[in-house]
């Protein structure tokens, strides 16, 4: 006879079949952000720092400024055939790809509402020209070409593609053959022309009247009903700061919509808009978005449970009792794993002090937000004083992941890290391992990261020309030392703005070395287990290819920071037409125009030759083909002013795979963790640090 399950069991599977029902019928999650009411956009960081600003989109004026502020932007010809975009840089999941279908009976579409006050100003009397949209977009980038009648949408050759994948309601301001008129809102889908337009005459709205003018504009998505409407309500100058008018009765445009079938899955919400040969301010003052989003599927067991009934509840029972088991060896495992990473942080030669957590959480008042100094895709790191070590002011960074992964890039950037000494990296001092907690212990850098500097917020004073020169002169020789000096060679892998610290006299200090690996005398290369690891705009295109990170690719990431240094823009720029900051460098070198590339905030005070210089090697470390790059010993001296810089020809070379040139030892090696795994055998073979995203000290 087959005795009945326990009680116990029976009870954690009620407790379960529970738990599942709730979290299933949670199928929606709900976000609600306001941006520049109050405060306004300029005096509020954290929502600037929030937006993602494309092309020539800008916050200034208190606002959105989509295009060139026609206030302040100089002459007319600056102004004319722009466009830009402002995106909120996280996606929302809008409709479930399991459901999706092609008719109007699609379940579980997202809702939103979003409402925000426009300006669209025309100078004097002349036309205004094109207008701007409110967008929701499959990623956060922006074609090419997008000015005038595209609306930073679309272009020629884009248009009515299906693949576009953005819905936008347009508010129009300049006619075309297939637009009723110069003064309506529509309904794009994948394309410029609308499939739906309202005059606005008719409501007696005039978008871009001569003088100021206010609107107050909502956007309203129904996903169960499928339908959009959109309400404009005039709002005065007098009370533009104010409250937003009541929304409308009656919507200025409605129309069935099935999302599901013209965005993607995962999609961004934002604006965008464009000049043409004529002119206007395309500027959104406030901007207040709520969306009901899907959350992703945690419970698909349920479908089964429901679908297939009674006999799969017996056959949970039975694997209720399974998971109970595979839960209490999991627990043995993992604290055998955490025996093992202290036994291997404790015999790591030269080993650093070990701190006690109960002092960590003193020293930073219990981990304080008000002590946060920024957080990465590797962690958090805050600001900590040790009282019993003379007020010693350190940076703690606690990893955020608890896995043998985490662990294994806990490992990976104490191994390497913790007999490096040079006056240009920063030092560790200590480690915290207790209960999976991870944590390391730095120097505090009082002046932050060089790109809190570089990208300040609106009105701090800029960083001087003296302390750019003196800063890549410092990372450059701490390069030279991790490549060539170090008793292991080290590729750092990660250069980049946000992983240079800056100590009280804004000397630079290059940090986490959670990407690094040391390697094997002979070799200079380190092949990737799964895939290509950094920061997009840093990365060398050969990686790409090889997926293995060398000597060569720090140098290439290193001309990324010459560049990012001079110019003040990051390496993802979109400027000038160009997808790359580097590329429109390469552009002015070839018109004999590279100073013109130097940051507009120094006004002029830098000294040209060493910004020729800076640019010049830039560009050389960013040659498409590795063995053209320079060297690190070849950078010093060039910073030093005792050698030229290499030739740098006017065209940009293209990108040749596999590259023909000089073959070298490192060009052939494959690389090896020799240095690291061998401190950690006895956690299992190689590691896969698999983590891009921006990581900090």
């Amino acid at each position: 006879m087959v005795a009945p399950p326990s009680l116990t069991v029976v009870t954690s599977f009620l407790l379960f079949f529970l738990y599942i029902n709730v979290v299933y019928s949670q199928k929606f999650k709900h976000f609600s952000e306001i941006y520049g009411a109050n405060p306004t956009f300029e005096e509020d960081v954290t929502h600037y720092n929030q937006l993602f600003a494309l092309v020539n989109a800008t916050i200034s004026q208190n606002a959105i400024q989509l295009t060139p502020d026609t206030s302040g932007s100089g002459s007319l010809v600056i102004r004319q055939n722009r466009s830009g975009r402002a995106l909120l840089p996280r996606k929302f999941k809008l409709w479930d790809g399991d459901l999706k279908s092609v008719n109007k009976t699609t379940k579980r579409i997202a809702s939103f509402n979003s409402s925000f006050q426009i300006n669209i100003y025309r100078p004097g009397d002349d036309p205004a020209a094109e207008g701007l949209a409110f967008v929701i977009a499959p990623d956060l980038n922006m074609p090419l070409h997008s000015y005038g009648q595209y609306l930073g949408l679309t272009n020629k050759s884009t248009d009515g593609d299906k693949n576009n994948k953005f819905v936008a309601v347009e508010f129009d301001t300049a006619k075309q053959d297939f637009d009723p008129d110069g003064n309506h809102v529509g309904l794009n889908l994948n394309s410029i022309k609308s499939v739906n337009t309202s005059s606005l005459s008719r409501f007696g709205i005039e978008l871009a009247p001569i003088g100021l003018r206010l609107y107050n504009i909502w956007v309203n998505y129904d996903g169960v009903k499928k339908i959009l409407e959109v309400y404009i309500a005039n709002q005065t100058e007098e009370s533009k700061d104010g409250p937003a008018p009541p929304m409308p009765k009656e919507p200025v445009m409605r129309q069935d919509l099935n999302l599901a079938l013209y965005v993607e899955e995962y999609s961004y919400f934002g604006f965008s808009a464009s000049t043409g040969n004529d002119t206007q301010l395309n500027c959104v003052r406030k901007w207040n978005l709520t969306v009901s989003y899907l959350a992703d599927e945690e419970a698909p067991v349920l479908k089964i449970v429901l679908g297939v009934g009674i006999p799969v509840v017996v056959l949970l029972i039975v694997g209720v009792g399974f998971m109970v088991v595979y839960v209490k060896k999991q627990r043995k495992k993992k604290g055998s794993i955490s025996s093992n990473i202290l036994g291997a942080l404790r015999s790591l030669p030269g080993t650093p002090r070990e701190f006690k957590f109960r002092d960590l959480k003193k020293a930073t008042n219990n981990f304080d937000d008000k002590f946060k100094l920024g957080q990465g895709g590797y962690g958090v790191v805050y600001r900590g004083v040790l009282p019993d070590d003379g007020n010693l002011e350190v940076a703690v960074k606690w990893f955020s992941r608890e896995s043998l992964k985490g662990e294994d890039d806990f490992l990976a950037e104490l191994t390497i890290i913790n007999r490096l000494r040079h006056k240009h990296l920063v030092r560790l001092l200590g480690w915290c391992y207790k209960n999976e907690k991870l944590l390391l212990l730095y120097e505090y850098m009082p002046n932050g990261s060089l790109d809190m500097h570089l990208f300040s917020e609106p009105g701090k004073q800029p960083l001087s020309w003296t302390l750019r020169y003196k800063i890549v002169s410092g990372v450059a020789s701490a390069l030279h030392y991790l490549h060539n000096e170090y008793d292991v060679r080290v590729v750092h892998r990660d250069v980049k703005a946000s992983n240079i610290m800056l100590d009280a006299n804004f000397n630079a200090r290059l940090g986490d070395f959670g990407l690094a690996r040391a390697l094997d005398n002979e070799k200079t290369s380190y092949m990737e287990a799964e895939g290509v690891l950094g920061t997009i705009g840093y990365i060398a295109p050969e990686c790409f290819h090889t997926g293995r990170a060398t000597q060569r690719s720090d140098v290439y990431a290193f001309g990324a920071v010459l560049i990012e240094v001079v110019c003040g823009q990051r390496p993802g720029t979109k400027i000038g037409g160009f997808q790359f900051l580097v590329d429109w460098v390469w552009f002015l070198h070839r018109d004999g125009r590279l100073l013109d590339a130097v940051d507009e905030r120094l006004a002029g005070d830098y000294v040209a030759e060493e910004a020729e210089r800076l640019l010049l090697l830039g560009l050389a470390c960013s040659h498409p083909i590795a063995h053209e790059r320079p060297k690190t010993q070849t950078i010093v001296q060039i910073l030093l002013g005792n050698m030229p810089v290499p030739h740098v020809p006017p065209f940009k070379p293209s990108f040749v795979w596999p590259a023909m040139g000089p073959i070298e030892d490192d060009d052939l090696s494959l690389a090896t963790t020799l240095d690291t795994t061998s401190m950690t055998s006895n956690l299992g073979s190689g590691w896969s640090t698999q983590n891009n995203e921006q990581s900090l000290v």
